[in-house]
């Protein structure tokens, strides 16, 4: 059974982004990554799915906008994330 769609928002260089990949590679996650580096149509998705965000990565887990990889992070020490992910 699959998991809801994850969606991570990036940009090249990015350690922060690198970090949140690789707890959700950890964990077994399947995620879709959008580059915005360069903007584009992906970023102006980003900022109408969380308006207040300017930072990345900005991550999506079904509905939820868990935010950046600090509060990835957070969700996985809380407990939380597992659930989560699991829909």
């Amino acid at each position: 059974m699959a998991g809801p769609q994850i969606d991570i928002y990036t940009k090249f260089g990015c350690p922060y982004c690198v970090r949140a990949k690789h707890l959700l590679d950890q964990k077994g996650a399947a995620y879709s990554e959008h580059d915005i580096t360069m903007g584009g149509p992906k970023r102006d998705e980003m900022r109408a799915r969380a308006p207040q965000a300017m930072t990345v990565p900005q991550i999506f887990i079904g509905d939820t906008h868990v935010g950046g990889s600090d509060d990835l992070a957070a969700l996985e020490r809380a407990g939380r994330l597992d659930a989560l992910l699991a829909g």
